[in-house]
């Protein structure tokens, strides 16, 4: 089955009544101890969001903003897989693939599109035009929950190849962050004959602590690494082992799905101490609601179990490669140690400002790491 369908995001009625039923019932826990993140989101905070969420929040906001796009589903291996296809109107335009991680959702393209398909709209030209196609991870959004074992990062990569394939591109771009940066990664080992580059913003090729001459990045890097497993992590292990478990709490709870995911908003944007510095509640909320709407807190957490541990990680990827390296990303490297996995770099660059999400915190400086990694390379 190749057909490709059209698909338009929709939220009941029912869906929103019982949403707002649960956060208005919500059983709070009492405060935490210090005056700080430390133990997790505040009570305070969570309360306010979880009031503007109820009261104040466009319920039907998300499925305005993602059906202001084309979205289509098509079935790969048997699992239905969403996708918004936005093409330029330059024939010229370059075929690319954007890929999300977790906690995030295509919401965090939505800020991206317009200038990657019509650059000359947003200080660009037309030879910086892309096609754009934005798949929903297995198990994530409006795309089908896999019912059986084997969905990992490899798997993904492969169907992500056929998608490109199904669309009509047989040469393409890939660029992703987080999950979607391994499932990029995926996509290089695994199609190097049409994937023709590829650009993360998150490099996963940790610094090498016994290195000689480490320069101050490279310390910054380990000294995050460090930070994240011992404080930042604990998400990691619960999704990797028991995502089963997780899912019946944050299923049956929208405050606790909220909580869940803000906490690592507030963690690894780049928003010194408060979420709201770089997007506001809506935007918070909208990612949030892809989540809710589509009970795919268990889903979602499935792919630490699948790819955990992958076989081919650290095995190197030889096509064109570009790096950029925001300050406050968990996983920070260095060229020299990104070209221990990724020996063909053409692009490198590290920014000032910036986090883990980079399209959704940072929109032109995404847009403009992305022209200027694939100037390089025609498809």
């Amino acid at each position: 089955m190749t057909d490709i369908r059209a698909f338009e995001i929709s939220i009941s009625d029912n869906t929103i009544s019982d949403l707002r039923r649960r956060l208005s019932a919500t059983r709070w826990p009492e405060a935490e101890t210090p005056q700080d993140w430390s133990q997790g989101i505040p009570l305070a905070y969570t309360q306010e969001i979880v009031s503007y969420w109820e009261n104040q929040y466009d319920m039907q906001r998300l499925a305005t903003r993602l059906n202001a796009y084309p979205n289509f589903v098509t079935n790969i291996d048997g699992l239905d897989i969403h996708f918004m296809h936005v093409r330029s109107s330059h024939a010229q335009a370059k075929p690319l693939i954007l890929t999300h991680g977790w906690p995030g959702s295509v919401v965090e393209f939505l800020k991206v599109i317009d200038a990657l398909t019509e650059p000359e709209r947003y200080g660009g030209t037309t030879s910086d035009a892309f096609h754009l196609v934005i798949p929903s991870l297995p198990g994530f959004g409006f795309s089908g929950k896999p019912t059986t074992t084997g969905w990992g990062v490899e798997k993904i990569g492969k169907a992500w190849a056929n998608l490109m394939t199904r669309l009509g591109y047989p040469q393409y771009l890939a660029q992703g962050g987080d999950w979607g940066a391994i499932v990029t990664t995926a996509i290089g080992r695994s199609d190097p004959d049409n994937c023709k580059a590829i650009h993360l913003n998150m490099v996963i090729s940790p610094p090498d602590p016994n290195a000689p001459d480490l320069t101050d990045g490279e310390k910054s890097g380990l000294a995050g690494l460090q930070h994240y497993n011992d404080w930042d992590s604990g998400y990691a292990k619960q999704q990797s082992t028991r995502p089963q478990t997780l899912g019946y709490a944050l299923v049956d709870s929208p405050a606790g799905q909220a909580a869940w995911i803000l906490e690592k908003f507030w963690s690894w944007m780049d928003c010194q101490g408060n979420p709201e510095n770089i997007l506001t509640k809506d935007e918070l909320l909208d990612n949030v609601m892809v989540y809710w709407v589509n009970a795919a807190a268990a889903s979602s957490a499935r792919i630490y179990w699948e790819s955990f541990g992958s076989a081919m990680a650290g095995q190197q990827v030889t096509v064109p490669t570009g790096g950029t390296i925001f300050p406050k990303e968990i996983f920070r490297t260095s060229r020299r140690f990104a070209e221990n996995v990724y020996p063909n770099i053409i692009y490198w660059s590290e920014q000032d400002q910036g986090g883990h999400f980079a399209a959704f915190e940072q929109p032109e400086v995404f847009v403009g790491e992305v022209r200027n990694c694939f100037r390089q390379i025609t498809v």
